[in-house]
């Protein structure tokens, strides 16, 4: 590859660039910026079976805009996407924002029903889905009123369309549609952790807005990187990782379209040698504590990691950095916020603490009365940002509730020490106190994983005989762990790391815990369990 010099665009503001018209399209930013400073033959990403150059990926983006049209889907419509991450995801994202329609990417791992309840809540015209998704989709996309046409990515269509074959009757001679920053771009759903997933509708000018702020003043990727994430293209999370952030600067990226399991994160990171790596809290434990990868390594490039989706414990970012000598930068997002605003930065790390802002960002902490929170003290995180999404698609009450004026009310209680540094203690629906004072669920969770016996741990309130909360666990434990007497050991052990009245009364050992698809543990139902 050719060695070229890094973007001089700078939006450190997080606010877009538009032309001398106003006018302002996000695929003009993020891949024919790339064009007109000489990437064309640069490898943009590879799938680890094809291969796409930033000048093919221009090419297919417009025949995909030209396809749209000839499906005769119009701007600001939704297209719905349950696709894998393999170079067919970019361009049909990347397509639609240059013909003005919507692109709505889908969580892979739902059900047949719950991909009917969001084709109908998004009004899709066009789904494209991938081959080996295809089968869970099949019985419903002839009962969905507005789905017009269903192009599949792969071998076999299915008797649909076939996208490689429609791609190729198409010209890659395309105007991209003058757009506006403020326009919508795309939607994400919510992970629906606590209900129904909500259409969070993103800007234009939003995915800029991270690639100006996160990427570029905490992360400072670069031209010369090669970034690997283990979250998908569809996560807000793995969006930014895989797509806004490398082609902000004309990086390389591996995409993945298998899940992404202990042994084959290490086998890509050995054969593509990448030097960002984008992972989750449980996927670092993991690879960390399988007795059949100690000898693994991460490669000779790797020069920094990423972690959100949940809070990393103090004990595996340790644990990671003595092993492979990177840091972990463990950050805060938000699919509502698009991408990470709260985080630890290189040089600036404290494993434990969630960090600082970023850079364009501003956070306070409120009680329930509305009013900031003094430094030691649990409060609500509102944050202003940039990145913002503009509301819930049909759900006017909550976006009320949560996109207040120019702050976003995340759900999630923090504390803040004199230094400025914010931690975690959960989710403001899972907090509860004890003898009136607040217990963090995750704080009692980072105490027990740091037992030897502990892999995973969630902790949730439950009554006692006189109808008082007290903290309830449920673990999972390691395979070789010894269970004598395991009661009595860990509710000690919860006591000497963080205090007598936050030791949980009762322990349940389980097999697994109840998680979403980014991840995050699921303490509803552990709550509705223990009641």
């Amino acid at each position: 590859m050719a060695r070229l010099a890094a973007s001089e665009h700078d939006t450190s503001s997080g606010s877009s660039s538009s032309d001398s018209n106003g006018s302002y399209n996000a695929v003009s930013f993020l891949l024919d910026r790339n064009i007109e400073q000489g990437r064309g033959n640069k490898l943009a990403y590879t799938d680890t079976v094809s291969e796409l150059t930033y000048g093919e990926l221009q090419r297919q983006t417009r025949k995909l805009a030209n396809l749209l049209r000839r499906l005769s889907v119009r701007r600001e419509e939704r297209v719905a996407m349950i696709m894998l991450d393999t170079i067919d995801f970019p361009i049909v994202f990347l397509g639609a924002l240059r013909a003005g329609v919507v692109p709505v990417p889908l969580n892979t791992l739902l059900t047949a029903e719950q991909y009917a309840y969001v084709l109908a809540d998004c009004r899709a015209r066009v789904l494209f889905v991938s081959e080996a998704l295809y089968p869970v989709v099949k019985d419903i996309v002839g009962r969905m009123p507005d789905l017009e046409h269903v192009v599949v990515s792969g071998n076999n269509a299915f008797g649909h369309k076939k996208l490689s074959e429609e791609l190729a009757r198409e010209s890659d001679s395309f105007a991209t549609v003058a757009t506006h920053a403020d326009e919508p771009a795309f939607w994400l759903y919510s992970s629906g952790s606590t209900g129904s997933p909500k259409g969070v509708r993103h800007l234009h000018a939003n995915l800029e807005a991270t690639a100006s702020t996160y990427a570029k003043q905490v992360l400072g990727i670069r031209e010369d990187d090669v970034c690997l994430s283990a979250a998908k293209l569809f996560f807000a999370y793995g969006l930014g990782n895989a797509l806004t952030f490398p082609l902000s600067v004309g990086a390389t990226t591996v995409l993945n379209p298998e899940r992404p399991t202990p042994a084959l994160m290490f086998k890509l990171m050995n054969k593509y040698n990448p030097t960002i790596f984008y992972g989750v809290p449980t996927l670092f434990a993991a690879m960390l504590h399988d007795d059949s990868l100690k000898d693994e390594r991460c490669g000779s490039r790797l020069r920094v990691c990423t972690s959100a989706g949940e809070a990393l414990p103090e004990s595996v970012g340790n644990a990671w950095r003595a092993r492979f000598n990177v840091d972990i930068l463990d950050g805060v997002g938000s699919t509502e916020l698009l991408h990470i605003f709260l985080s630890n930065a290189p040089g600036d790390i404290k494993y434990g603490s969630s960090g600082r802002p970023v850079p364009g960002y501003k956070v306070r902490l409120v009680n329930e009365a509305g009013e900031d929170v003094a430094d030691g003290e649990v409060g609500e995180m509102l944050v202003h940002a940039p990145s913002a999404g503009e509301g819930y698609w049909n759900q006017r009450h909550k976006s009320r509730s949560t996109f207040e004026g120019y702050w976003t009310r995340t759900g999630d209680k923090y504390i803040r020490d004199a230094e400025g540094r914010y931690t975690f203690c959960g989710r403001s629906d899972d907090m509860f106190k004890v003898s009136g004072i607040w217990v963090s669920p995750f704080e009692v969770e980072s105490a027990l994983i740091t037992h030897p016996a502990v892999l995973e741990a969630a902790v949730v309130p439950e009554a006692d005989p006189e109808g008082l909360l007290k903290p309830k666990a449920f673990i999972v434990l390691r395979a070789d762990a010894a269970r004598d007497r395991l009661d009595e050991v860990l509710k000690e052990h919860v006591k000497q790391k963080i205090g007598a009245w936050k030791y949980p009364r009762w322990i349940e050992v389980v097999e697994s815990l109840p998680k979403t698809a980014t991840g995050k543990i699921q303490r509803f139902k552990l709550r509705e369990r223990a009641s």
